[in-house]
């Protein structure tokens, strides 16, 4: 899209807004398999590593985003040592780029590497489709920068053995409805960003006969049965992808005001905004404050930092927590808190979502389609909740909690709004 403020600008920005989050309301998105990043994901290629957040260079990553880049060139063999993999990227010898840049998501540090198996989602309505990871669990794992020689031999399991039954059991039928699995997660005490328990164990009860029924051994799939259902977050990575494909569908929608994508790497939290383009809006990202895991403090985390805030994006998560008053155990907070917080979000966004709708508010639809219009001239920003990463490389997980983005990159993108219509 060219500069439009030299010629006469006649923009129905209510129009253009309406048509975006419609869009994003109106699709479908369906697990419809696992795949093989480097065979599926457009551009990805072996030299190449995704990343969480906006586009950002070696020298600014943060702890746990180098050590998940570490850690992935161990995971594929192209690096020996902890020292090897930060000489490959620092001569240059491997790209950095943005999941969102490959229509991919990840959390947390986010980094997909060309072997890593991947869930494929595809948006039905629209036809395009979205990417994300495995989901390995919280504590010690590579999307919180740990690098271990168990945290790559859980990796490898995973990709070995997992994906595979996965895949061979979602290609039974015609995959798992995303959207409606979200709207029944949420009736049962989820929000989908941060807890996922109903969510997790709805994904189990439809992958269980499928995978019961597949010809591998007994053992190989009970460890995957079991793995599966030890972990609350397993459907996390999946749900992301799905929101991805949602709100991609409300991007570059001319005059349109809306938020397609929020994202963090620990050094900077980023903005898309659907009516100006691929550009990034961008500015420093704040600490999480909320309850620690045994031994770790404030003073240990890292900034915020994943692709996961394309949950609130999409209208969960923190924007769906009156809907899961019991997270609060987990991030910090009172049930009352997260009643709240949902209610200020109705101030920020264009409408309610038609297919998540929240009991304790009488099955209003969550508030969905940030506005930065709205953000501007409430100076309310979106609520976020979130995993904390250790600020060092090779820890992990330290705990949970809330977060906001930075007013500023908001009002960075009213004001390039503003010159490129004319307004």
């Amino acid at each position: 899209m060219g500069p439009l403020h030299d010629q006469e600008v006649n923009i129905d920005v209510e129009a253009a807004n309406a048509t975006a989050v419609g869009r994003m309301l109106a699709a479908r998105p369906v697990l419809t398999g696992l795949a093989i990043a480097g065979e599926a994901i457009p551009g990805m290629r072996a030299n190449l590593l995704l990343h969480a957040g906006p586009p950002i260079e070696w020298e600014r990553a943060s702890g746990p985003l180098r050590g998940a880049l570490i850690g992935a060139l161990l995971f594929e063999g192209l690096a020996k040592s902890e020292a090897a993999a930060m000489g490959m990227i620092q001569a240059g010898e491997v790209d950095l780029a943005p999941c969102h840049h490959h229509n991919a998501v990840g959390p947390m540090a986010g980094v997909i590497s060309a072997s890593m198996q991947v869930y494929v989602v595809e948006n039905l309505v629209h036809g395009n489709k979205a990417f994300s990871t495995l989901n390995e669990g919280y504590g010690k794992v590579l999307r919180y920068g740990a690098y271990s020689p168990e945290v790559l031999d859980k990796l490898r399991w995973m990709n070995a053995e997992m994906a595979p039954l996965l895949a061979e059991a979602l290609a039974q039928d015609e995959g798992i409805d995303l959207r409606a699995l979200l709207a029944e997660a949420l009736h049962m005490g989820d929000e989908g960003h941060n807890r996922n328990k109903a969510g997790s164990l709805i994904f189990l009860k439809s992958l269980a006969p499928r995978l019961a029924g597949l010809s591998s051994g007994p053992e190989t799939r009970s460890r995957a049965l079991k793995f599966l259902g030890d972990n609350p977050l397993s459907v996390l990575n999946p749900v992301m992808a799905a929101c991805k494909a949602m709100a991609d569908t409300a991007h570059n929608i001319e005059g349109s005001t809306i938020v397609s994508v929020m994202a963090r790497n620990g050094t900077d939290f980023g903005i898309r905004v659907s009516g100006l383009g691929d550009r990034w809006f961008t500015a420093p990202v704040a600490i999480p404050q909320g309850l620690y895991f045994p031994g770790f403090k404030a003073e240990d985390a890292s900034g915020d930092i994943g692709d996961s805030t394309i949950t609130e994006t999409a209208g969960i998560g923190g924007f769906a927590m009156a809907s899961a008053p019991a997270i609060v155990t987990f991030v910090s907070g009172t049930p009352r808190d997260a009643l709240n917080t949902t209610l200020e979000m109705y101030e920020i966004c264009f409408t309610e979502h038609k297919y998540f709708t929240i009991p304790p508010l009488d099955f209003r639809g969550t508030p969905t389609g940030i506005d930065i219009r709205k953000v501007v001239e409430t100076g309310i920003t979106p609520r976020v909740n979130t995993g904390i990463a250790h600020k060092l490389a090779g820890v992990g997980q330290v705990g949970a909690g809330l977060v906001r983005p930075p007013l500023a990159m908001f009002e960075q993108a009213l004001l390039a709004y503003a010159e490129e219509y004319g307004f």
